[in-house]
């Protein structure tokens, strides 16, 4: 429910800011990809510390990669963590290549649909999981909302590693809505005119 709720108000967003408004020239400038890139930064931080063998949050990189192992990861995603790269860390690299290519000129001559596909699918899963994940992070480090320990230590620990995950995707998410949304625009607008 609150995916949706999220995901129904990301949708808002996008189309009341486009609503009688013309799209500009000019992409919705670097600062959006740096949102994205520094919102993950933290997150990458965690990820390759666990991937490397350290400790965080009062777990480490063996505690990470029985996890991985016990919850069915794939022989791909074990091997990765083995040599010290983490999966998800791989995808955020991969999810800020696609911010950029959004807003750069070299972007705007890949066929439409290459970016496209993968921003929508970003922007549709990302938004409604990273905003309402911090809202859920409120109350639950009040102790109004109860707070699963899984394979950590103490609730302390979760919500550690919560704030982290749930930042990078709040920050990533609108970043990746902005730049898309500039891009749908852009790119219609271009073939529109046969530019395209």
């Amino acid at each position: 429910m609150v995916h949706a709720l999220g995901l129904a108000g990301a949708v808002a967003l996008a189309r009341a800011a486009s609503r009688g408004r013309a799209v500009a020239q000019g992409p919705p400038g670097r600062w959006i990809a740096y949102v994205g890139v520094l919102s993950f930064l933290p997150y990458a931080a965690m990820k390759l510390n666990w991937a490397l063998g350290g400790s965080f949050a009062g777990i480490d990189g063996t505690d990470v990669l029985e996890a991985s192992e016990r919850n069915g990861a794939s022989r791909l995603w074990l091997t990765l963590e083995r040599w010290g790269l983490d999966g998800t860390v791989l995808m955020a690299l991969l999810g800020l290549l696609l911010l950029f290519c959004l807003i750069r000129p070299w972007g705007l001559r890949l066929p439409r649909w290459l970016p496209l596909t993968p921003a929508l699918i970003g922007v549709g899963t990302l938004v409604p999981y990273g905003l309402p994940g911090l809202a859920y992070l409120v109350p639950a480090q009040l102790g109004v909302l109860p707070v699963r320990q899984g394979d950590f230590h103490s609730a302390g620990d979760v919500l550690w590693v919560a704030w982290i995950g749930y930042a990078a995707f709040a920050g990533y998410g609108p970043a990746l809505l902005a730049a898309t949304r500039w891009y749908w625009h852009r790119t219609r607008a271009g073939r529109a005119t046969g530019g395209r």
